[in-house]
């Protein structure tokens, strides 16, 4: 590189990280308010003046209210218990599938893997309808059976996973075949293993859309005791919290804190699972 252009660079570069910056300050703008909404009493949340911190703190109350006058650490468990079981179903089923359109040739393996894709581009509202229909007539609704079985299968996590299992040598597994292993047995012994960034990059992605999905739920389920973490924010923002900001938003906070955890802990392999699976 030239020095003229070593000087046009740092410019360039400049700019493109103040951009960035600006961007990432808009994003973060709404969790700020949150958390700041969640430090301040009542009379000072419709304040004229801007302040960012509060003058008098008012933490105790308002996360002490959103932990005891709703069910929310309830509502946080069944959140865990739904998006932990639509995890390992959808790595049960999806992981078979993907070894099958990356590694396996069998006549039709384009033309599903095609399907799949089609999939990626169909909503799940679409096929809330049928699903709300089907639940009803084998008995699921309300119930965390209700929540879990439509998302069993991911368009997204089969793609995921193919990209991923297309970047693993051919020769390991005609090598694993050789040992004696089962097509099966590669998948868990072999494919897997060599996957763990593809696997947390799935797992974050989801649990964070069922972790905050509020669409389904609010069709499937009525019973407070089955309600996940997004349903039972608004139930709360109806209930005890209807006049009350700051208790909202302390469980607001507190709903958005594991999965900020969970990103900060594995964003490493977050990261190395996407840009590996798009080498293909």
């Amino acid at each position: 590189m030239s020095r003229a252009d070593h000087r046009l660079s740092w410019p360039v570069a400049m700019a493109r990280h103040a951009l960035l910056l600006a961007g990432s300050g808009l994003m973060l703008l709404p969790f700020v308010w949150m958390i700041s909404l969640s430090l301040k009493p009542p009379e000072e949340i419709f304040r004229s003046s801007f302040s960012l911190l509060p003058q008098h703190w008012y933490v105790i109350e308002n996360y002490a209210k959103a932990l005891t006058a709703a069910a929310l650490p309830r509502y946080m468990a069944n959140g865990v218990l739904v998006c932990a079981s639509i995890l390992a179903l959808q790595i049960l089923i999806c992981a078979p599938c993907a070894y099958a359109v990356a590694k396996l040739e069998f006549a039709g393996r384009d033309l599903l893997f095609r399907l799949v894709l089609v999939g990626l581009l169909i909503p799940h509202q679409v096929l809330a309808v049928p699903l709300f229909i089907l639940g009803y007539r084998v008995g699921l609704l309300n119930s965390y059976a209700a929540l879990i079985f439509p998302f069993v299968v991911s368009p997204f996590g089969i793609f995921l996973f193919r990209q991923f299992f297309r970047l693993i040598p051919d020769e390991i597994v005609h090598a694993a075949r050789l040992d004696g292993l089962s097509e099966l047995a590669i998948v868990w012994r072999i494919m897997l293993p060599m996957a763990m960034p593809a696997i947390v990059a799935f797992s974050i992605l989801s649990v964070v859309a069922h972790w905050n999905d509020l669409f389904w739920p609010l069709i499937a389920v009525k019973s407070p005791k089955l309600m996940p973490p997004a349903l039972g924010v608004v139930i709360f923002r109806g209930g005890e919290a209807s006049t009350e900001y700051g208790p909202l938003m302390a469980g607001a906070v507190l709903v958005i804190l594991p999965l900020v955890l969970a990103f900060i802990v594995a964003q490493r392999w977050f990261i190395e699972g996407l840009t590996s699976a798009s080498l293909k």
